[in-house]
């Protein structure tokens, strides 16, 4: 398991009131330091996010300030409610078909020099009847 922020004294960078507030509120709520998570690595732990439908996820970014990614992480609500999470892996996300939306809040811890960015993904609206998972495009590529 591993800390989600460095320290308590993460701050909002350059913040605004967005259309999905409610969700990053939530997540930040839930994800205050020192929560740690780590995602379900076997088969048999994984999280089926085809079969729990989760309304949307989010995307956690962590990075030196103007330096090196050191890490992308997804969580999504547990079922029936909207303060818990569960961390997922980038495949999960892909196998129920999620996209990025344009929206995201930026975070910065000046006594690490960290810079984080939240970002949410929704179950891209297409006909069910003909969606399939779109094998081209490998999952590095989730986020463009």
């Amino acid at each position: 398991m591993s800390s989600l922020f460095c320290c308590g004294s993460t701050k909002p960078f350059r913040p605004a009131y967005l259309l999905h507030q409610a969700k990053f509120t939530a997540f930040m709520t839930w994800a205050k330091f020192p929560r740690s998570s780590s995602p379900a690595i076997d088969d048999a732990e994984r999280v089926d996010l085809v079969a729990l439908q989760p309304p949307y996820a989010i995307q956690l970014v962590q990075q030196v300030n103007y330096g090196p990614l050191e890490s992308k992480r997804y969580f999504v609500p547990i079922e029936g409610s909207e303060t818990e999470f569960v961390e997922v892996v980038e495949d999960d996300l892909l196998q129920a078909n999620f996209k990025k939306l344009n929206s995201y809040k930026n975070f910065k811890c000046e006594e690490h020099d960290k810079f984080f960015e939240v970002n949410v993904y929704q179950k891209d609206p297409v006909n069910r009847h003909h969606w399939r998972v779109n094998i081209a495009r490998p999952g590095s590529t989730i986020d463009l």
